[in-house]
């Protein structure tokens, strides 16, 4: 008959249980030296026996290594789930304050609104009408700020503006001054012109006696007149020379 089923359970006889470490040992360290080997893997076994006494294997990296390794590993690993954890907690939690926060604003604002006031209580009501008095009275003094300040930037530019229309009125009255000089000093010096140069005025013709060129004869009284009248007459240089040269 074959070996029966070992049954898993602390072993009472004091002799019986060492014998058994013993032989569970050596074939536990066997099988952890086959696994390192066959597996390439890194391999570290730590026994302490019922009086305390220490047995270990570890593959070629010493022991110290490999339970750095270890604890490395382990260490990130709580990290990453203590993480997670906080994590997942801290965001339920944020969750539940900032949905409770909009619940409130949400009703604020209905209140606010003049919606939703039959639930609340002469002291909320006076309250929500501080508020919005305050509000008010904040609102009314920023408007009154940008008024006054749009005042004073138009009145900035009216000034601006009467500067500039003043410069602008007496550049023309200026204008209007050298003008009205002008035509003064050119009528000095056209007169200055014409009184320095008298040849270039026209000269009066010379007056001729027509007596001289035709002479009279005593034919009464009619013909005299006539020829007193004929004497009279003015003619032109040109024409005293042309008579003259006759």
């Amino acid at each position: 008959m074959g070996r029966g089923r070992v049954q898993l359970k602390r072993i009472e006889n004091k002799i019986n249980r060492q014998v058994t470490f013993s032989k569970r040992r050596s074939g536990l360290l066997k099988k952890a030296h086959e696994i390192s080997v066959l597996c390439d893997a890194e391999v570290a076994l730590i026994v302490f026996s019922t009086k305390g006494k220490l047995f270990e294997y570890s593959t070629d990296s010493c022991m110290e290594k490999i339970l750095e390794r270890y604890e490395r590993y382990s260490y990130a690993e709580r990290r990453l789930v203590a993480n997670d954890n906080q994590s997942n907690g801290n965001w339920t939690l944020e969750h539940a304050k900032l949905k409770a926060r909009i619940e409130v604003l949400q009703k604020n604002h209905r209140h606010f609104m003049g919606e939703d006031l039959d639930s609340l209580s002469l002291k909320e009501l006076q309250n929500i009408e501080q508020q919005l008095d305050s509000a008010l009275k904040h609102i009314r003094a920023r408007k009154n700020q940008l008024m006054h300040e749009s005042i004073s930037e138009l009145q900035k530019k009216d000034k601006a503006l009467q500067e500039q229309n003043n410069m602008l009125a007496k550049k023309i009255k200026e204008k209007e001054k050298a003008q009205a000089q002008n035509p003064q000093i050119e009528q000095q010096q056209n007169s200055h012109v014409i009184e320095s140069s008298p040849l270039l005025l026209p000269q009066p013709f010379q007056s001729l006696n027509m007596s001289c060129l035709y002479p009279t004869h005593d034919t009464g009284d009619d013909d005299s007149a006539a020829n007193h009248d004929r004497s009279g007459v003015l003619l032109p240089p040109w024409m005293l020379r042309h008579h003259l040269g006759d």
